[in-house]
């Protein structure tokens, strides 16, 4: 039996580096959680081998995805208490 497209580990490793693209066409930290997620994915079908229905990926990349942005949520925000104030006006 043929697996289908969404098995194959390159179909999520391209959809990761899309992802990537976008984030930086699009920046805020916004797809880069669903780049790492697709990445994630691609590499464990990769890696194990085992043919995953598309509802099991689904969850394993929306998950994945999740763990990313929650991780990235913390790395980069800002000290506890920090605000970020403006000075001057731009046009000035």
């Amino acid at each position: 039996m043929v697996d289908p497209i969404w098995s194959t580990w390159w179909v999520w490793a391209a959809a990761s580096l899309v992802l990537a693209i976008i984030e930086v066409l699009a920046p805020g930290f916004v797809f880069l959680g669903f780049a790492i997620g697709a990445a994630a994915v691609a590499l464990i079908l990769l890696n194990t081998g085992i043919s995953f229905g598309l509802p099991m990926l689904l969850l394993i990349f929306a998950a994945l995805s999740l763990v990313a942005w929650l991780i990235m949520r913390r790395v980069f925000a800002r000290p506890q208490g920090q605000v970020k104030t403006f000075d001057h006006d731009i046009n000035d």
